[in-house]
């Protein structure tokens, strides 16, 4: 199932790019997949980080996904992708750090592992380029800044049922050494 879901989510990403970069896009999924994998989720789990953004940023299909993976991870993919894409990037965040909140523990491992990716290599950029990182958002360092802290605000706000040095503890970390303690 872990080769299909590499294979599949290979496919649908295509030739597509991480943000402001020449890095393949597809190593962003690989990498969520595999912080999964070593926190010990389950293979469902693993598969869903890997195939994560297929529904927002390719032509896959959750019915695709499902028929493939199965109605589970199917469930924890669409869990993770943004509903109504024609909001502004505000409203569509405010959305995902409000849903968040009370997903299901799948979906909100998902997203954790994601936004735990995504902050540590913009963290590692920043080291590398300094504010200029800012200029490939829509949403400048104070928007970035916002939300990530909300994120850490919805997904770890019980880090005390996580053991210590879990994806919900790194996430926090990772944030607070990016955007400092607001």
């Amino acid at each position: 199932m872990l080769d299909k879901a590499i294979k599949e989510a290979a496919i649908a990403h295509g030739d597509q790019k991480r943000k402001g970069k020449n890095t393949p896009y597809i190593t962003h999924p690989f990498s969520v997949g595999m912080i999964l994998s070593q926190a010990g989720y389950t293979v469902d789990e693993v598969v869903a980080g890997i195939l994560h953004d297929t529904l927002e940023d390719t032509d896959l299909s959750v019915e695709r996904i499902e028929d493939l993976f199965g109605t589970h991870v199917a469930n924890i993919v669409q869990g993770c992708t943004e509903p109504d894409r024609c909001l502004c990037w505000r409203e569509r965040k405010q959305h995902t750090i409000e849903y968040l909140k009370t997903a299901s523990p799948e979906v909100r491992a998902v997203a954790c592992a994601d936004k735990l990716h995504n902050a540590g290599d913009m963290l590692e950029d920043y080291l590398e380029v300094g504010e200029d990182l800012w200029e490939r958002f829509k949403g400048k360092r104070e928007e970035q800044a916002w939300y990530y802290n909300g994120l850490v605000e919805s997904l770890c706000d019980r880090l005390d049922e996580h053991p210590e040095g879990s994806i919900f503890h790194r996430l926090k970390e990772t944030v607070d050494l990016l955007f400092g303690t607001v």
